[in-house]
């Protein structure tokens, strides 16, 4: 099951402690991460890829990404 963390109008380091408390949680599986600056995209997709987890795919609209991270 995948778990969704809302971190739009939060700014760094903000989503990416959001994300670690997750982690934390959840050794494998999917996670949707939501942002809504580039650096905060940056910066989650780094820390997630630090702990073993995969960015699978990113979506990018007008008003946020959709970062989806998978661990098998």
């Amino acid at each position: 099951m995948s778990e969704t963390v809302d971190a739009r109008g939060l700014s760094c380091p903000q989503p990416v402690l959001m994300l670690m408390d997750t982690l934390k949680k959840k050794d494998k599986g999917e996670i949707l991460v939501l942002v809504d600056t580039e650096a905060s995209k940056e910066n989650v997709s780094r820390a997630a890829e630090t702990k073993g987890w995969q960015v699978k795919e990113v979506l990018e609209d007008s008003l946020e990404y959709r970062i989806k991270l998978v661990r098998n």
